[in-house]
């Protein structure tokens, strides 16, 4: 799958269940490991293992990521789709680890 559309179905996925302060991060010039990172937050634990599965079923099983890591209190999960790396947070947690600010010469993604 290319990156676009790639984005642009996790994007999608994250919206359907309703994820706030969705932010997409250029991160092709800084680091090797990926080329986007995706944040968004959920206002619960439920509400951030149902915006997890709903991402994770929306790609068929060839897609999926090829690494889930869930935080142990469930307050961040990651999933990797190698080109792009998701973080899902507790609101709590997002503000906590920063992200955005560790990450503050990544370009941000406007459209995809």
């Amino acid at each position: 799958m290319k990156k676009p559309s790639l984005l642009k179905k996790i994007k999608a996925a994250l919206e359907d269940k309703k994820g706030t302060d969705i932010l997409i991060l250029d991160v092709r010039e800084l680091v090797s490991y990926t080329d986007f990172l995706v944040l968004c937050t959920g206002t619960s634990s439920a509400h951030v293992n149902a915006l997890i599965s709903h991402v994770r079923d929306s790609f068929e099983k060839d897609e999926r990521p090829t690494y889930v890591n869930p935080s142990k209190d469930g307050s961040w999960w990651i999933l990797d789709f190698v080109e792009v790396v998701v973080h899902v947070f507790k609101e709590d947690a997002r503000l906590h680890y920063d992200l955005e600010t560790l990450w503050c010469d990544a370009k941000r993604v406007k459209r995809i």
